[in-house]
């Protein structure tokens, strides 16, 4: 095998592999803003699924510009600045967008959402670090 074909296939397999990676960790973030409203919403006796999606769409959208802003697909996992960045735009965008679609908040509201979406978006990265690292030895 020629040194350039093995070069390109190692390339290959870090690309598959940090692509896997990627997805995982955008699917995770996706599926715990999502956690975080259906939980808020059924603690407040809200319908649950009914209104999922308009108190879902600013945290997304907060979510996506917080993965672009960090370029969170280069280091997915990573605790700084992927995981602060993307649970501070996910919390400080998702509050604005709110406001200005005439959702509001109120204080207690953004204290909670804040508490939850760092557990939940920097909180698994720092398990998956720690997992990661316990691997290691």
């Amino acid at each position: 095998m020629s040194s350039s074909a093995s070069s390109s296939s190692s390339a290959s397999a870090v690309r598959s592999a940090g692509t896997a990676a990627v997805v995982l960790s955008a699917v995770l973030d996706v599926v715990l803003v999502l956690a975080f409203v259906l939980i808020g919403r059924g603690s407040h006796g809200e319908n649950v699924i009914g209104g999922a999606l308009t108190t879902f769409w600013p945290f997304a959208v907060g979510l996506v510009i917080g993965w672009v802003a960090c370029l969170a697909w280069r280091r997915p996992m990573a605790l700084w600045p992927t995981g602060v960045v993307v649970w501070a735009a996910t919390l400080v965008l998702g509050m604005a967008l709110r406001v200005v679609s005439g959702q509001g908040i109120a204080a207690p509201f953004v204290v909670v959402a804040a508490v939850v979406l760092a557990v939940f978006l920097i909180g698994w990265r720092a398990i998956a670090l720690a997992v990661r690292a316990l691997r290691r030895h």
